[in-house]
Parts: structure tokens; C-alpha cells; sequence
């Protein structure tokens, strides 16, 4: 795994009047991945966008769309979302009856897999399948809205599983995604992770100057 820090600014965030030119805009600022939140407004309290979007905006950039399904049953959408144009297809063990079967469902349609893990999730829902996944995203709020505080609980969780991944040798990155600004990103970093997800702050800081506020997060 890559000790270099990447940035996924979360569209949640961006101007849904003009969502395609959010995303070019975005590659045009350095972000490393584009990351689209997915919520079915019954796994979490809210709706935002579906496979078709994806599909619109797939043409639009080369970046890794870095999909986060917040719905259930999750297994029903993933060829959907495959075919869309995700490069990762992130679920939460919560949201399918069989995590490996849903692993392998991914799998097979040749995406990279993430599995994420709400506040409150401990590690022991998904340790025994880190040497399947290629990411695991730490939730640092309570997912469904954006702009949420920041729980910095989540950070010794982060720890934990940078240490079980280093110790097996595996080639897993660690997302966190939830409340992520300049003052909080090193904290992130230091407890392991070397995937951020940020919204609000890449969006809104220094008036939307999103190739500076990508810039800061990643060197602070």
C-alpha cells in the first residue's frame, strides 16, 4: 500500500445544478478519486443519486469513481453500479446477510472492493475478510447527511485496523470519510489512513478554491 495521502472529494457537497461540472472541475484541482455517496433512504435517512448519474458523469473524467452504497439489500444494485462506470463499490456489512457473498458479487464484476464501517461498527464485522477487500472506509459521523461534526472517536478504531493490516502485509487502504477539515486531517493520517474523504471543506473553504483546499488536506 501506498504511504502517499489521496484526496476523494465527496460530490454530496457539490452543486447538483451543474454536477458535471463539478467533476471536471475537481480533476482539473488534483483530486486523486471522485467519491459519490449512494443512500436508498431506508439503510440511511436520506436519498441522493443512482447508477444513472454515475453513468452520465462516467464520460466526463478518467478519476476512480469511489462509489459508497448506503443501501439495502445491497446485493440487488451492484451490477448496476458496476455497469455505471464505479471503479469501487464500497457496502456496509449491515446492509447484506452475507459478506463474503457480497465481496464476491463485486469481484466478479472486475471493481475494486470496499467495505465500510459506520461510528459504532466494530472491527470484528469485518476482519476476517481484509485479505478480500482493497479498502476499508471508517465512517466518521453517522452517514446520510453531509456537513456532520466530526467524531474523533472513530480514530482509535482507524488505529486497530492500520495495525492488523501492516502485521498481515496486506495491501488494504483505509478511507475515513465524515466531518474531515484542515484541522482534523492530520489526526486522520496519523491514526492510518491514506484515503480522505472531504466535502464541505473542499467545497466551501477559501471560497471554493478547490485545487488549494485539496492541496491543504493532503500536505497538512
Amino acid at each position: 500500500m501506498s504511504g502517499l495521502i489521496k484526496i476523494s472529494p465527496s460530490i454530496l457537497s457539490a452543486d447538483f445544478s451543474k454536477l458535471g461540472n463539478e467533476v471536471i472541475a475537481l480533476e482539473k484541482a488534483g483530486a486523486d478519486y471522485i467519491h459519490i455517496d449512494v443512500m436508498d433512504g431506508h439503510f440511511v435517512p436520506n436519498l441522493t443519486i443512482g447508477p444513472e448519474v454515475i453513468k452520465k458523469l462516467r464520460p466526463l473524467t478518467k478519476k476512480v469513481f469511489d462509489v459508497h452504497l448506503m443501501i439495502s439489500p445491497v446485493d440487488n444494485f451492484i451490477k448496476d453500479f458496476a455497469n455505471a462506470g464505479a471503479d469501487i463499490i464500497t457496502f456496509h456489512p449491515e446492509a447484506t446477510i452475507d459478506t463474503a457473498k457480497t465481496i464476491k458479487l463485486i469481484k466478479k464484476e472486475n471493481k475494486k472492493v470496499g467495505i465500510s464501517l459506520k461510528p459504532k461498527s466494530q472491527i470484528n464485522l469485518i476482519e476476517k475478510h481484509l485479505d478480500q477487500v482493497d479498502l476499508i472506509l471508517i465512517m466518521s459521523v453517522e452517514p446520510g447527511f453531509a456537513g456532520q461534526k466530526f467524531m474523533p472517536e472513530v480514530l482509535e478504531k482507524t488505529k486497530s485496523l492500520r495495525e492488523i493490516i501492516d502485521t498481515k502485509n496486506l495491501n488494504v487502504d483505509i478511507e475515513i470519510d465524515g466531518g474531515i477539515n484542515f484541522e482534523n486531517c492530520n489526526l486522520a493520517k496519523k491514526a492510518g489512513a491514506n484515503i480522505l474523504v472531504s466535502g464541505s471543506t473542499i467545497f466551501k473553504e477559501n471560497n471554493g478554491d478547490l485545487k488549494k483546499n485539496i492541496e491543504i488536506l493532503k500536505k497538512n
